[in-house]
C-alpha cells in the first residue's frame, strides 16, 4: 500500500514538472462596472476558484488574471462591497475583454459554493443545503476553537467539553456521521471518541462551508450527516506579497490566542505560512471557575505550489499540538470543587495556566498534495495525503500516558471532468483510504486495527437558463481488521475481519420558479461502516462516565433522505426555508439494557461501578427544518433571525435518539454606520432562544431551555497595505447558568461557560 502512494506521488510530481516547462502562459482580461452608471469599480476582487486564480480591478475597473488556461469553461466570481456578488461560467478562450456589471445591493450575497457538487456553483444552481461562513464573521464571532465560531449557524450544533472541544452535529448527526475535510482531504483523528475534537488551526480557516445532509455520494463513507469544508485563503495575485497577524483576547478563560500568516505570488510560484498559539486557563460561570479545564496549541502550517497555466499543484503541509486538561469531577453540594484530598480548590488556584492531571497531549500532522491539471477540455483534480494522529491521555503519570492511540491514515481523491457534452456537465472520480491504528500505551479502548476502503463515482449535472439538475451513483467497499489483544494473562480484545459495501444515489433539482424565488429539492442515500469503538470498543474512555463494550456484528447504517427548500432575495428582504426527512437503516447507538453495571478498577486501585452500554442496531427517523428572516429595511440596519428544529426517533420503541440538539431561534439587529476615514464599521446585538428538549436518551436528561444576549462593535481602517481589523465581541452578556443538552460536562453538574468579552485586532503587512 505504501508503495502504491509512493508510486502514485512520484508519477504526479513528474507530470506537475512536465507540465510546467511545456506550457505557455496566458492571461485573461476584463473590466468592472457600475450597472447604472458604467462607472469603474476601483479594488472589485476576481476569483476563478478551480484554479485558484485571483486579482483585484485598476483605477480604471480593469483586471487580469494571470497563468490561466487559454481555453476552458471555468465559474468567474466577482465580489465588491456595497454590490451583489456576480458569478457566472466563462470561456477562456472566447470571451478575453468581458465587461460586468455589478449591481448595487444592500444585501450580502452568498459565497460560491464549491462543496455541494464536484463542480463550483453558485446557490441557484445548487440542489443541496449548503451554507457558507466567510474569515470576517468567523472572528466576531469570539468562538473558543472553529467549532465553536459556527455552532449558531440553523441546523449545525456542537458536542462540546469546555472550551477546548467541539464536534460537530448537524441536523442532529455527529462524531463520524459527519466528515470534516481540509486541504481538500478528510481529517481522521481518532472522531469516534467524545474528546476527540477538530484538530484544525482556527485561524488558517478563510471560509467554512457546511453541507446539510447525505452527501456518500461525494465524499463515501462517514458523510451520511453532512460535510464541515475548512477552506484556505486563495493566494495573492502574481507579483503579490503580503502578511497578517491576528491576535484576540477572551475574559472568561483567560484566552490569549494569536497568528501570523505570510504568503506571496512571483510569477505562479506561490507560497504561504502560519503559526498560531493559543493559552487558556479554567472557564468560568458566575463566581465559580472550573480547574483544569483549560487548554493550549501550538500550530504551524504551510504551503508551496504553482499556479500556471496548466492549472495548480499545492503541497500543505502541518503540525497541530494540544494539550487539553480533562474534568473528572463536578462540583459538590456547595458548589466547590475539590482537590485528592477534599480540600477545596481555590480561584486562583483554578486560574493556573499549567494543567493538571488528567490531560491530553495530541499531535497531528498532515500532508497533502492538492492538483488540478487542465488536460486538453477537461479538468483532472486530485488529491493525495497522509495524515498522523498521536493521542496520549495521562491520568496517574506526566511521564507515561495512559491511552497512547497512534493513527496513520493514507487517503487519495481523483477527479476527472469531462468537457461538456451540450449543456450536460459529466465527472467521475475515485476514492479511498488505508488506516493503520496501534496501541502504544497499557490502557486500552479499542483494539489495534486497520481498514482499506475504495469507491467511484459518476455524476452528470445540466445546467439551464433558470437552473440546474443533478444525478450521481455510487459504489463503495470497506474492509476492517480488528486483532486480539492480550494484555497480563487476559484476553482485551478479540480478532475480528469485516466487509461493507454499498451503493449510494442522489438526484436534485434547483430552479427559479419566480424572479428571485428558487425552489430546491434533493432525494439523497447514505452510507456508514461502523467505526472502530462501535466494532470493537471495551473499557472505560477518561470523561465518559460510562463502560461501553463494542459488537463486531454490526451491520453499515444507510440512509435516505429527502430536501425541499424554498430561497427568495430581494433588495430589502431574503427568507429560506428547508424541511428534510432521514431514513436512517440499522442506525448504531450505544444502549444501557436492564441497568447493567461492571466495576472497573482504577489505576490507583480504587473501584468504582459504571454502566455498561453497548453498541446495538435499530432503525431511526429524524426530522426537521430550518428557517431564516433577513430585513434590510435601509441600508444600515439589518436584522436577521434564524429557527431550527431536529426531532430524532427511534422506530422501534419511538424513544428519542441519542445528542439530538433542542430547537432554538436566534435574532440579531445589526447597525453598519457610515463613519468618515473608517469601514466596515459595525454593532450588532443578538438574542439566542434555546428550547427545553424533553425527549432524550437513556444515558441524557432533560435539559432546560435559556436565553442568551450577545452584542459586538468593531471597525477597519483601510491602510496602503490591506484593511486593519478591530472588534469586540461579547457573549452570554447577562452571565446566565445554564446547560446546553449537547454539554459533555452536563452529567456532573459543570454549567456551560459564562459572561465572555473577546477584543480581537488583525493588522495587514507588507
Amino acid at each position: 500500500m505504501k508503495k502504491t502512494y509512493l508510486l502514485l506521488y512520484t508519477l504526479l510530481c513528474s507530470f506537475f514538472t512536465l507540465s510546467s516547462f511545456a506550457t505557455d502562459m496566458a492571461q485573461f482580461r476584463g473590466k468592472v462596472v457600475d450597472a447604472s452608471d458604467q462607472s469603474p469599480l476601483v479594488g472589485a476582487t476576481i476569483y476563478i476558484t478551480d484554479l485558484k486564480a485571483i486579482t483585484t480591478t485598476n483605477a480604471q475597473g480593469e483586471f487580469v488574471l494571470k497563468n490561466v488556461p487559454a481555453k476552458g469553461k471555468f465559474l468567474l466570481e466577482v465580489r465588491y462591497v456595497g454590490y451583489k456578488t456576480y458569478s457566472s461560467v466563462v470561456d477562456l478562450g472566447s470571451q478575453n475583454g468581458l465587461s460586468i456589471s455589478l449591481t448595487p445591493s444592500i444585501i450580502e450575497s452568498a459565497e460560491v459554493v464549491i462543496t455541494g457538487s464536484p463542480f463550483s456553483s453558485s446557490n441557484k444552481t445548487s440542489s443541496l443545503s449548503v451554507v457558507t461562513v466567510g474569515k470576517t464573521k468567523l472572528a466576531q464571532a469570539g468562538g473558543t476553537n472553529l467549532m465553536d465560531a459556527i455552532a449558531k449557524i440553523p441546523g449545525v450544533a456542537q458536542v462540546s467539553t469546555g472550551g477546548a472541544i467541539s464536534k460537530p452535529v448537524i441536523r442532529g448527526l455527529g462524531y463520524n456521521r459527519v466528515l470534516t475535510m481540509v486541504d481538500g482531504a478528510r481529517e481522521e483523528a481518532q472522531q469516534w471518541g467524545d474528546e476527540h475534537g477538530i484538530e484544525v488551526d482556527q485561524f488558517s480557516a478563510a471560509r467554512i462551508e457546511i453541507l446539510k445532509g447525505p452527501a456518500s455520494l461525494l465524499y463515501g463513507s462517514d458523510a451520511l450527516g453532512g460535510v464541515i469544508n475548512v477552506i484556505d485563503d486563495l493566494v495573492p495575485a502574481p507579483g503579490m506579497h503580503n502578511g497578517e497577524f491576528t491576535s484576540n483576547y477572551s475574559t472568561n478563560n483567560g484566552l490569549t490566542a494569536s497568528s501570523l500568516m505570510l504568503q506571496g505570488n512571483e510569477n505562479g510560484f506561490v507560497y504561504r505560512g502560519r503559526a498560531s498559539y493559543k493559552n487558556a486557563y479554567g472557564f468560568r460561570y458566575k463566581d465559580t471557575t472550573v480547574p483544569n479545564s483549560g487548554f493550549n496549541e501550538l500550530n504551524f502550517n504551510g504551503m508551496l505550489g504553482l499556479n500556471k497555466s496548466w492549472g495548480y499543484s499545492h503541497l500543505s503541509f502541518s503540525r497541530f499540538h494540544t494539550n487539553i486538561g480533562l474534568v473528572e469531577d463536578g462540583p459538590d453540594e456547595n458548589g466547590n470543587y475539590l482537590n485528592e484530598d477534599g480540600e477545596v480548590i481555590s480561584s486562583a488556584a483554578a486560574r493556573e495556566r499549567r494543567l493538571g492531571l488528567p490531560y491530553q497531549d495530541i499531535n497531528h500532522y498532515r500532508a497533502a498534495l492538492n492538483s488540478n491539471f487542465i488536460l486538453g477540455k477537461g479538468q483532472l483534480k486530485t488529491v493525495f495525503a497522509f495524515q498522523n494522529n498521536i493521542r496520549k491521555e495521562f491520568e496517574e503519570s506526566i511521564s507515561e500516558p495512559g491511552l497512547n492511540l497512534n493513527l496513520k491514515s493514507y487517503t487519495y481523491d481523483v477527479k476527472y471532468y469531462l468537457p461538456n457534452i451540450g449543456k450536460w456537465e459529466p465527472a467521475f472520480g475515485l476514492q479511498g483510504m488505508y488506516q493503520d491504528n496501534l496501541n502504544k500505551g497499557d490502557e486500552f479502548l479499542i483494539p489495534d486495527y486497520n481498514s482499506n476502503n475504495i469507491g467511484a463515482f459518476a455524476y452528470l449535472k445540466r445546467n439551464f437558463e433558470k437552473g440546474a439538475i443533478n444525478i450521481g451513483a455510487r459504489y463503495d467497499y470497506k474492509k476492517v481488521n480488528g486483532k486480539d489483544l492480550n494484555f497480563e494473562g487476559e484476553q482485551v480484545f478479540s480478532g475480528f475481519s469485516n466487509e461493507f459495501s454499498n451503493v449510494s444515489g442522489s438526484l436534485g433539482l434547483a430552479f427559479e420558479i419566480a424572479k428571485n424565488l428558487v425552489l430546491k429539492g434533493n432525494a439523497g442515500s447514505g452510507f456508514r461502516a461502523p467505526n472502530i469503538a462501535e466494532l470493537g470498543a471495551n473499557g472505560r474512555h477518561e470523561g465518559t462516565f460510562r463502560y461501553e463494550i463494542g459488537n463486531s456484528k454490526l451491520k453499515q447504517e444507510t440512509s435516505l433522505q429527502f430536501d425541499l427548500g424554498l430561497e427568495y432575495t430581494a433588495e430589502n428582504v431574503s427568507f429560506g426555508l428547508n424541511a428534510y426527512a432521514n431514513r436512517i437503516f440499522n442506525y448504531i447507538y450505544p444502549g444501557n439494557f436492564n441497568n447493567e453495571t461492571m466495576p472497573f478498577e482504577n489505576e490507583d486501585g480504587s473501584v468504582e461501578t459504571l454502566p455498561v452500554y453497548r453498541y446495538v442496531q435499530t432503525n431511526a427517523d429524524l426530522i426537521g427544518g430550518e428557517a431564516s428572516v433577513d430585513f434590510h429595511l435601509v441600508k444600515s440596519l439589518h436584522f436577521e433571525n434564524s429557527f431550527a428544529y431536529t426531532r430524532g426517533v427511534n422506530r422501534a420503541n419511538d424513544a428519542a435518539l441519542p445528542f439530538i440538539p433542542a430547537a432554538s431561534i436566534n435574532n440579531e439587529i445589526r447597525f453598519e454606520p457610515g463613519i468618515k476615514g473608517l469601514a466596515d464599521s459595525y454593532i450588532k446585538v443578538g438574542v439566542s432562544n434555546t428550547f427545553k428538549q424533553a425527549r432524550f436518551d437513556s444515558f441524557e436528561t432533560q435539559t432546560d431551555g435559556y436565553t442568551l444576549l450577545d452584542a459586538g462593535i468593531g471597525t477597519s481602517i483601510n491602510t496602503k497595505r490591506g484593511k486593519l481589523n478591530l472588534w469586540i465581541t461579547g457573549q452570554n452578556l447577562l452571565d446566565k447558568q445554564y446547560y446546553n443538552h449537547l454539554s459533555r460536562y452536563k452529567p456532573v453538574n459543570i454549567y456551560n461557560p459564562g459572561r465572555n468579552v473577546t477584543f480581537g485586532i488583525s493588522v495587514p503587512f507588507l
